[in-house]
């Protein structure tokens, strides 16, 4: 059987939602042993997060949680209960990589910092990824991915120019920072295997969310121009937005940047005599005059349904895309091609769509083995067979609450 990518390596995942977990998927997926640690009295946010399996909630029901958590072993441990120490220090012995999501100054309070831990694992690897970053005026400010979207930027440049700041779906600077915190954790473990020492990584997903406005921030930095919203179009293309197409809520979107591109857009549709008009042959005409432009087009569009609309324009090489609602997505052709949905056999949802992760090793296969743990669900098997408690003591430990 082929090794995977991270076979061998453990990590205990002391983080929620999704960030945390997100990373961590990276390295399930791909072979590494994780345990992931709750509470019963505090468990992660996410499993009382819709949607839930028919639609009906509970604990152990969400997708969100069950997305993220796959391929883990899941148990709980009250981190507030005197005993618990002893078995945190077991967790950190055994594990290469600790991660922990909690705001800035509570994993130190409970004496549970790196610097602790290297006491217990001197070549441990640590991430703690928050809001904002473990120091700084605003550290210990509690917030969500909601919060930092706003903060960012992202929402002030999001919705029409004559309306409001309009929030970006979902927690987006989660769906940021995943990608900065697997690859640091890769490089830390390089530099662990050449040189023997781990390291603590201290992540901000503020931070990471800057980068995916870098060109308009340093645009202010050295011209001091200020970018507004402007719905579906871009400073430097023209055509570009989401036309309407034949049926109901039917859309398609078309970009154009080049020369090249309008005349391959204009060729298909059968260059009208509108196009040739002197206002949309230069890149800055055709931006001067969009609105006027996109009109021309939507008469266009409305005659097709999205799906021709985008096989016509990219058979040009013209960047077009259909609008897909989220049964599309799932159905999609081209991601069932390549096995992005798997499914997974739940105690207690039965079977549930999961995703695959976006890239494939050829020589390191990922997998999906098994489902998201139900909360507590692998309490025996751990803290007995992997960190090596006894059966009295795992009872014992059950009976005054330590696995709480």
């Amino acid at each position: 059987m082929v090794k995977q990518a991270f076979e061998g390596i453990k990590i205990a995942e002391f983080a929620w939602l999704a960030a945390g977990p997100f990373i961590i998927k990276y390295f399930s997926d791909h072979g590494a042993t994780v345990i992931k640690i709750e509470s019963s009295t505090r468990p992660d946010t996410l499993r009382q997060t819709p949607p839930f399996q028919e639609n009906k909630p509970g604990i152990n029901r969400s997708g969100w949680f069950a997305k993220y958590n796959a391929n883990k072993y899941g148990v709980s441990l009250n981190l507030s209960h005197p005993k618990a120490r002893s078995v945190v220090e077991k967790l950190v012995k055994w594990a290469d990589i600790v991660i922990e999501s909690f705001t800035p100054g509570v994993i130190e309070r409970w004496n549970l910092g790196y610097e602790e831990m290297m006491k217990i694992n001197p070549d441990l690897i640590m991430m703690s990824t928050s809001a904002q970053g473990q120091t700084g005026p605003r550290a210990q400010q509690p917030s969500y991915g909601v919060q930092l979207t706003s903060l960012a930027g992202f929402v002030h440049l999001t919705n029409w120019p004559d309306r409001g700041p309009a929030m970006v779906y979902g927690a987006y600077t989660d769906f940021i920072a995943p990608y900065f915190g697997t690859a640091a954790l890769v490089a830390a473990l390089d530099y662990r295997r050449r040189t023997g020492k781990g390291q603590y990584i201290d992540l901000s997903q503020y931070e990471c969310a800057i980068h995916f406005l870098a060109p308009l921030i340093l645009d202010y930095g050295v011209n001091q121009r200020i970018h507004h919203r402007m719905g579906n179009r871009s400073p430097y293309a023209a055509p570009h937005g989401v036309y309407r197409c034949l049926g109901e809520d039917a859309w398609c979107a078309i970009a154009v940047f080049t020369d090249e591109e309008w005349k391959a857009f204009c060729s298909v549709l059968s260059n009208p005599d509108w196009t040739k008009n002197e206002r949309f042959q230069t890149p800055s005409g055709r931006k001067k005059n969009e609105d006027e432009l996109d009109q021309w087009i939507e008469e266009w569009t409305k005659k097709f349904s999205p799906e021709e609309v985008m096989k016509q324009m990219q058979g040009a090489r013209v960047p077009a895309g259909v609008v897909q609602n989220n049964e599309g997505v799932y159905g999609d052709p081209q991601l069932n091609a390549r096995g992005h949905f798997g499914k997974l056999e739940h105690p207690e949802m039965g079977f549930y769509a999961v995703e695959s992760l976006p890239f494939k090793l050829s020589k390191t296969p990922s997998g999906l083995k098994q489902a998201a743990p139900c909360l507590g669900q692998d309490n025996y098997n751990v803290y007995t067979e992997i960190l090596g408690l006894t059966d009295q003591e795992f009872v014992e430990f059950s009976e005054e609450g330590v696995f709480s």
